[in-house]
């Protein structure tokens, strides 16, 4: 009994380690003239590229990809110049405290994924891999909550802090995929809790979505593309729960990130 009680307790600490989303309206420049100026990329793990390999010895623990969807936007397009300041696990104090530094009226393009850490995601899979349905939509209701009530004053505040620093930007503001394709025999989690963790998705997208609209910024949806290529579907563009490397777990592969965010930005920029 107690080897199973630390065993469950050491997973729970690598999956919660693991699973972070591993860290006034703005004057929009026109979307043929982004690349004329300066590109900056900001967020979290969905932005640096965390599960699609190749990662810049340089970035450390922030691990910035050469496959993610801003360096690979960069180098199609070569801005005149190109700052990656992503970086795995962010929340949005994060991005205000390390990452606006590049920021300036030069700036022309500024792309970033933020607000998945701050309303809970490792701690959301975490106790929806490890727990009872129940327990999983009980711990997805209070992450709505707090989607609700903090959330949006936490994403004005970034949104903000760009418009300052960048007022000449167009400013991209990316969302979540849905992690689950539905209906499918699959091993793993329940069809309840796929159904909740992608009722998650669209909920937390639905308030970036809103806060960004309100802020003059774009919104790229990346469900639209990543469909077909969730999780179950036969040809997931998202790791599923990787035992022998928790921390790329429901994160984009380098398909995800070329074919699910790339085409999204290269749209909206």
């Amino acid at each position: 009994m107690r080897r199973f009680r630390l065993t469950v307790y050491v997973t729970s600490l690598l999956l919660a380690a693991g699973f972070a989303l591993t860290g006034a309206a703005t004057a929009q420049a026109s979307p043929q003239l982004a690349a004329a100026g300066g590109y900056v990329a900001l967020g979290d793990s969905y932005s640096s590229g965390v599960g699609a390999g190749s990662y810049i010895s340089s970035s450390g623990s922030c691990d910035r990809s050469t496959k993610a969807y801003p360096y690979l936007w960069n180098a199609a397009h070569a801005p005149s110049s190109f700052a990656f300041n992503a970086c795995s696990g962010a929340r949005t104090d994060d991005v205000l405290a390390n990452q606006l530094g590049s920021l300036n009226s030069s700036t022309a393009l500024v792309s970033l994924t933020i607000g998945g850490n701050d309303a809970g995601f490792a701690d959301v899979m975490t106790t929806c891999v490890l727990n009872s349905d129940s327990t999983c939509l009980s711990r997805i209701n209070t992450a709505k909550a707090y989607v609700d009530s903090t959330l949006p004053g936490k994403l004005d505040n970034v949104y903000n802090a760009i418009s300052a620093r960048a007022p000449s930007a167009r400013v991209v503001v990316l969302g979540y995929p849905r992690f689950y394709k539905l209906g499918t025999s699959c091993i793993g989690l329940s069809e309840t809790k796929r159904t909740a963790i992608n009722d998650a998705a669209d909920y937390l997208n639905a308030a970036i979505a809103k806060r960004a609209a309100d802020h003059g910024f774009a919104f790229a949806d990346v469900r639209t593309t990543f469909s077909g290529h969730e999780i179950c579907s036969g040809s997931s563009w998202l790791h599923s729960l990787e035992w022998f490397d928790i921390g790329v777990s429901y994160h984009p592969t380098a398909a995800g990130q070329s074919g699910g965010y790339l085409p999204v930005l290269t749209s909206a920029a």
